[in-house]
């Protein structure tokens, strides 16, 4: 029972120090807002910042199943959700940053707005489908939904390629780091594919 308790506890505070990376980000951000330190145009860099970590944290989500399979520990799946959850609060920041300060609210401003650039239909597209997949991360809606979420929560990989790509569209000058985002995110869907691809022929084997 003590070591029970023990594994118990440990897994506590490794869970309360991932969350405490994972706000890391969000306290500079804010450090930086309120101390006047963003810039000479802050509503950009405040979009590129919150942009820049939704970015970051949904290959990190990513990541945790490959990282299963090559380290044969079911221990990087256990973060994945919480990583995914982070992903939906920085894109949710990111959303604010254009709602609030870049567009006061304004749904005329909005609607004047979208049309002239493409890429905030597929950010928002994107972010809508975010919510989905946050809404039903639970384990009771997991069981709730039975196949029809693990199909649900594929979308993933479709919401990783708009956000990638929503980068790319409002990028002018440098590409550098969108780039980089996409060969990250090309490596992790080859290793997706190889491991379908060799699941498919196990089973077709199994089947002979």
């Amino acid at each position: 029972m003590a070591r029970k308790r023990l594994s118990r506890l440990q897994w506590g505070f490794i869970k309360a120090f991932v969350h405490c990376i994972c706000l890391i980000p969000f306290a500079f951000i804010a450090w930086d807002a309120v101390n006047d330190l963003l810039g000479a145009d802050p509503i950009q860099t405040l979009h590129f910042r919150t942009g820049d970590w939704t970015l970051r944290f949904l290959l990190v989500t990513l990541t945790m199943t490959p990282l299963m399979r090559l380290l044969k520990t079911p221990t990087p799946v256990r973060f994945r959700r919480m990583f995914g959850l982070y992903t939906f609060f920085y894109a949710s920041l990111h959303l604010c940053v254009w709602l609030v300060l870049d567009q006061s609210l304004s749904l005329d401003n909005m609607l004047e707005d979208v049309p002239e650039s493409p890429y905030i239909i597929l950010g928002l597209s994107a972010y809508c489908l975010l919510i989905a997949l946050a809404v039903t991360s639970t384990a009771g809606m997991m069981r709730c939904m039975g196949k029809t979420w693990f199909a649900l929560h594929k979308l993933v990989y479709a919401i990783a390629i708009m956000g990638v790509a929503h980068f790319f569209w409002l990028t002018k000058l440098d590409y550098t780091e969108p780039l980089i985002y996409a060969i990250l995110l090309a490596l992790l869907l080859a290793f997706r594919w190889q491991t379908l691809k060799a699941l498919f022929i196990s089973n077709n084997k199994g089947g002979k």
